[in-house]
């Protein structure tokens, strides 16, 4: 996958130079029939996309070949048409490709992603101002 290009001025799809404090924006969309798309499918059809290989991108994602393959699955059943398309192969195993409307996903997902990004680094950077600076470690439930 090429890298996205950086907008001039600094390292956010704002170009606002981003708080040390703000590790993410993180979108997950919620789809009827509890249908999901998130930043790990997302990513999982981009390595495919990449890679030709659901086994490849399966190990770069540090996951089993069955849950790749089921979320792959879940995503071709999600739409209209699948957005990843596979086929036997030779000596070289079975290889795996994006359809163009697998591409589309990935592209449409990334396009509200930056627009989110852009929209909410203000106030991203708000909450960030306002963390407390140390990594508290998170109280325990006493048993």
């Amino acid at each position: 996958m090429p890298a996205r290009a950086k907008k001039a001025g600094g390292d956010t799809p704002s170009g606002k130079p981003p708080d040390e404090n703000l590790k993410r924006l993180t979108i997950r969309i919620d789809l009827a029939g509890g249908r999901q798309l998130g930043p790990g499918k997302v990513r999982l059809l981009e390595l495919v996309d990449t890679s030709g290989s659901i086994t490849a991108s399966a190990k770069l994602m540090e996951m089993s070949y069955r849950r790749a393959w089921l979320l792959i699955d879940e995503l071709n059943h999600m739409f209209e048409t699948p957005l990843v398309e596979t086929r036997m192969g030779g000596r070289g195993g079975a290889n795996a490709r994006l359809s163009l409307l697998g591409r589309a996903v990935v592209q449409i997902y990334r396009s509200i992603e930056a627009e989110a990004h852009g929209v909410s680094a203000t106030r991203l950077n708000e909450l960030a101002r306002n963390l407390r600076r140390d990594s508290p470690t998170p109280a325990k439930e006493p048993k």
